[in-house]
């Protein structure tokens, strides 16, 4: 993910805007005085931006509303976030004014929301493809050529500053893919901008391991990069910190491993007991990533290492019983060409060690990654390309659902804005990957095409 270098008050001076100290406190109130000032060119930022053309406030989503600003203060094309809106993220999801936006409620220690802080995103999409959902056991297969899927997702999102260094963030998603009657919690957490005084952030609860990277939630294309579902580096549980040294960026974080669905009742110490165990083993997944700015190029290496459970059963559909070591080495780049486009790449390297329990002794490589560009013209129209590639390496030819691991194409996407937080959608899928046929008894690989044209709408409010 590029790195942003800001002023280092935005995390250390978030008080601005509370009420001054008594007058025999002159010490406290030079300081606070001091970090007031500091925090005058952002406040300048932050009214010049509102300057810009805004829609009414019941249009716009929950940080727009709170701030009294408009969406294109934060995003060059929604969901893309521009240069203000990384700022804003990396601030803890707030402006220096947070308490101001706050209800005066004449306790200084307590900053509750002067409203409900909630937001909707909502797509719905009509799709002609030539995928198609075959078992890998019997070969049996469904296939629609045409295919109506709205609602494609409800997501309901909420944060908020809680205090001077804690936000919190949540959004669940209902109905997703035709899944009526679900609701999936993934992003999930509280952060603090300065344990200690240290100037180290922490991040506690759900996240994408890959938000580090390129946060796959503000793309532009409604194709997904792939590589990072299929290596699952996206969602897990688990806690992340946070430094800026010098000209680096540092993440070091620490997860589960096992995803976001586990959990296992605790019995062994007797009847009913009320508590649950989110993890299914003592080892958790270590991972890192530093960037930094060389030129005009933002880079970054990332490095990840736990255990994940291995694969069993027919065509390796199923968990097995036994954890085996993964290990993840990634390089990223990005960076913009003049004002309105933006290109970023990513690659992967995958070890899997012992991970198919038909042959436990072998160890199994696979690397992959994506290339995108997107092209911002002006307010109405954005423009992407996503290119797709990953190679299937040594579980190839395993007759397992791995070999789809493999995957190679683009994907390009035209984006109307009819207003600045709804869209019309188009999105063409060019699959170049060769077809195949099964290497054993069950029906793995790529077994048809993936192309794809996709229309649909797109919105937040």
């Amino acid at each position: 993910m590029k790195r942003i270098n800001f002023p280092p008050f935005l995390a250390r001076h978030a008080e601005a805007g509370m009420p001054a100290p008594p007058p025999h406190r002159r010490v406290r109130r030079r300081r606070r005085l001091r970090a007031l000032l500091r925090t005058v060119p952002l406040l300048l930022l932050g009214a010049w931006l509102a300057l810009l053309p805004t829609q009414e406030a019941s249009a716009m989503p929950e940080f727009a509303r709170r701030y009294n600003l408009s969406c294109a203060a934060c995003h060059s094309a929604f969901p893309r976030l521009n240069k203000f809106g990384e700022v804003f993220a990396k601030n803890n999801m707030r402006l220096p004014n947070w308490m101001e936006a706050a209800a005066q409620l004449g306790d200084d220690r307590l900053a509750l929301p002067d409203h409900v802080p909630l937001a909707i995103r909502a797509q719905a999409y009509v799709q002609g493809r030539q995928g198609k959902a075959i078992d890998p056991i019997s070969g049996a297969r469904q296939s629609a050529a045409t295919d109506f899927q709205s609602p494609y997702l409800l997501k309901l999102l909420s944060s908020a500053p809680l205090s001077k260094n804690i936000t919190y963030y949540f959004y669940a998603i209902m109905a997703e893919k035709g899944g009526n009657g679900e609701i999936v919690v993934e992003d999930a957490w509280f952060r603090h901008a300065d344990i200690f005084g240290s100037g180290i952030g922490m991040m506690l609860g759900q996240f994408s391991l890959s938000d580090s990277m390129f946060p796959r939630e503000v793309r532009l294309p409604f194709q997904d990069y792939m590589v990072y579902r299929m290596a699952g580096v996206t969602y897990d549980r688990g806690v992340l910190f946070d430094r800026d040294i010098g000209r680096f960026g540092i993440d070091l974080g620490f997860t589960n491993g096992n995803g976001i669905t586990d959990n296992f009742k605790i019995n062994g110490t007797g009847y009913s007991r009320p508590d649950r165990m989110f993890d299914n083993d003592s080892s958790k997944t270590t991972f890192a990533h530093i960037g930094t700015d060389i030129g005009p190029v933002a880079m970054g290496v990332f490095g990840a290492a736990g255990k994940q459970r291995g694969a069993a059963g027919p065509a390796g559909m199923n968990k097995s019983q036994r954890n085996t070591d993964k290990r993840i080495v990634g390089l990223d780049a990005a960076g913009d060409i003049g004002a309105d486009t933006h290109w970023y790449a990513q690659y992967l390297w995958n070890r899997w060690d012992g991970f198919l329990d038909a042959d436990p002794t072998r160890n199994y490589r696979w690397s992959g990654g994506f290339a995108g560009v997107d092209w911002i013209p002006g307010d109405r129209w954005a423009f992407s390309a996503l290119y797709n590639y990953a190679g299937a390496g040594d579980l190839a030819h395993t007759n397992t659902i791995y070999e789809g691991i493999a995957i190679n194409s683009l994907s390009l996407t035209a984006s109307y804005y009819f207003m600045r937080n709804i869209k019309g959608v188009m999105e063409v899928n060019v699959d170049f990957q060769n077809k195949t046929k099964p290497t054993g008894p069950y029906f793995t690989g790529h077994l048809n095409s993936e192309n794809y044209i996709l229309f649909g709408f797109d919105t937040a409010f």
